[in-house]
């Protein structure tokens, strides 16, 4: 590791420990899997099972072989953070599309030893010389699948960095070590089911425009086939080179070189005819990178503390502020139709605050406090009628000076969020969890594999305004400064030198009296946020079981003029009687994936996953009981 590097890792460390909040001390199983297992070989591959209930910790994700390389760590030693660490890993080979070091994440961590929560942001960056104009051509916004597939969309990856400090600062594992199960995996090979093999149909046109990826995630020029062994050398060696050099070898060394000269001139198949525009990242924007300590949110709920994930992720303010806004509803005896309009509108109101004031602090003027704060959601509160649904676009409200039913200026829209995201959620002996989520944005990134190093190009900074957030066009100026009728407003999440996008990303972790009751997250886009509510609101008011709170069918309002329904509401009668209050809808055929554990008050862990979403998750537990 370079002398730079040791630097980066250790203002990190630094950084973090002085992010630490302090709390209060307090006055169905799987059967495990071999350590290593593998799809695809000899040895029997890991079952999945959606609930796993025992001790000596549990991981729960959304793939049988990640979950597996999580719970070998913690059956050698290890803690929460080595497992979540090994856990992703193995995702970057069996869930690439979703994740891999060439894109990034979140991750919450709570210390049993300490009763504190610690966070990382370890969100993509623009490249320095970004500016607001970075997705304009001649004063127009890019079509969006142009940027998706190209160079320009690929911010500085934070996924290494964030492993990296995470285990340097709380794990008890080295990089190297935690990264041998995935290693193992992608040597080895996965077996590829349906879910794989459609979301690389998905994406089959784009993919052959780039041989690196053509030959990876179609060998023979084919789609892979259900039941196939897909194997990925090169990641097991890029795994290797990081477990043998550290992540110098990605911020500072031929690793890096390699992803900025993919990103600067995107190796496209000759002959092609799509127009994939050149990056601007460069090896001094890896070498400036760091994963952030920060403090993490907070709000109390029914007596619990909410932790969550501070911007640039808006996940944490916008779950917060929708809890404070339900906090007085008595959800517990509303009927369901009652309860989810409730949950509905404070879903509204909490997205329209959202794109107004969220940004990245580092530039702009974030509210977290005030987003947060309960007085905040009773001047929203007080727009929610029993009789009557409300109206999107509605307008923000202004956390800094709270007025009754009060706005402060437009309505800002929601951005687009690739939905191939991917959560993973660890508990260890000691008590330590950790929830993570990870990315690289769109379902398959940038499309863009790394020549020889086995992982794709995230597509982040598409999570950026391409242009000010007024579609109405009622703004005078470039920036949003004005509008006509002279309201000031500015967009938070333009492009900027360096900035980290906004994110829905929202893993969370609840106490009580400082100790753990539940963590969770999920991937899906600006869906993460509705999900994470969701289910927290399911489990902790409603009284479900965690694992039938993450399988109830999802509702997704975004301060949008319709809500996204599952199948299973939208063939409901509950829809007809929202319905009848206003609310309009538009199917959604899967919304999130979510993953969670729970602490019993017997001691025990129950890991919780997907009964059906994406084919169904894997929660696992060290010793089943």
């Amino acid at each position: 590791m370079t002398r730079a590097r040791r630097l980066t890792v250790l203002g990190a460390a630094a950084a973090l420990a002085g992010s630490m909040v302090a709390i209060p001390a307090a006055a169905g199983s799987a059967a495990p899997p071999r350590p290593d297992a593998a799809r695809g070989r000899a040895t029997a591959a890991p079952e999945k099972s959606p609930v796993a209930v025992g001790y000596g910790g549990a991981v729960s994700s959304v793939d049988a072989d990640a979950s597996a390389a999580g719970i070998s760590v913690l059956r050698k030693g290890g803690n929460a953070v080595d497992a979540a660490v090994a856990t992703a890993a193995a995702l970057g080979v069996t869930e690439p599309y979703s994740a891999g070091i060439g894109g990034g994440g979140y991750f919450v961590y709570y210390q049993a030893r300490s009763h504190s929560i610690r966070t990382l942001d370890g969100r993509e960056t623009a490249p320095r010389s970004a500016g607001k104009d970075l997705f304009l051509e001649n004063g127009t916004p890019l079509p969006f699948d142009q940027a998706v597939t190209s160079g320009l969309g690929v911010g500085t990856p934070g996924t290494p960095a964030t492993w990296d400090t995470a285990l340097r600062t709380w794990g008890s594992r080295s990089l190297g070590q935690v990264l041998g199960p995935a290693r193992k995996l992608a040597a080895d090979g996965f077996t590829v089911d349906a879910t794989f093999r459609q979301q690389t149909a998905d994406n089959e046109a784009r993919f052959r425009d780039f041989p690196a990826t053509a030959g990876l995630f179609l060998p023979g020029g084919k789609l892979p086939a259900v039941g196939s062994t897909l194997k990925n050398p090169d990641l097991a060696r890029t795994y290797g080179e990081l477990a043998n050099k550290g992540v110098g070898a990605l911020y500072d060394g031929a690793l890096g070189r390699d992803l900025v000269r993919t990103v600067r001139k995107p190796p496209v198949r000759p002959g092609s005819t799509r127009r994939v525009r050149p990056g601007k990242l460069t090896a001094g924007d890896l070498r400036a990178y760091r994963a952030l300590g920060q403090a993490p949110t907070h709000t109390r709920y029914r007596g619990l503390d909410v932790y969550g994930m501070a911007p640039s992720s808006s996940g944490g303010t916008t779950v917060a502020e929708a809890l404070n806004i339900l906090e007085k509803s008595d959800l517990s005896r509303l009927s369901e139709q009652q309860y989810l309009h409730r949950y509905l509108e404070a879903s509204r109101i909490a997205f329209a605050d959202r794109g107004r004031w969220v940004g990245d602090p580092a530039q702009e003027n974030v509210p977290t406090k005030g987003l947060t704060s309960q007085r905040f959601a009773d001047s929203r509160a007080c727009l929610i009628r029993d009789d009557k649904a409300l109206t999107s676009p509605l307008a923000p409200g202004d956390p800094r000076h709270p007025k009754p039913c009060g706005s402060a200026g437009k309505a800002a829209p929601t951005t687009y969020e690739g939905p191939n995201t991917t959560h993973l959620t660890v508990a260890d002996k000691w008590g330590n969890v950790v929830a993570y989520t990870l990315t690289i944005e769109q379902t398959g990134g940038s499309g863009i594999v790394v020549p020889g190093r086995g992982f794709l190009l995230n597509n982040e900074l598409t999570d950026f305004s391409f242009a000010p957030a007024d579609p109405a066009g009622r703004f005078a100026s470039k920036d949003s400064q004005q509008s006509k009728d002279g309201t000031k407003w500015s967009d938070p999440n333009l492009p900027g030198p360096g900035k980290r996008p906004r994110s829905s990303m929202s893993p969370t972790i609840v106490l009580r009296h400082g100790r753990p009751v539940v963590a969770l997250g999920s991937p899906g886009g600006a869906t993460i946020i509705t999900t994470v509510l969701q289910t927290l609101v399911n489990h902790l008011d409603r009284g479900m079981p965690l694992v039938d709170a993450i399988a109830a069918p999802r509702a997704s309002q975004r301060n949008a003029a319709q809500t996204d329904l599952e199948p299973a509401l939208w063939n409901s009668p509950l829809r007809t009687q929202l319905e009848a209050l206003g609310h309009a809808f538009k199917p959604n055929p899967e919304i999130g994936a979510a993953t969670g554990v729970q602490r019993l008050p017997d001691g025990r862990w129950l890991a919780a996953a997907e009964k059906v979403r994406r084919g169904g998750g894997s929660a696992m537990v060290v010793h089943p009981k």
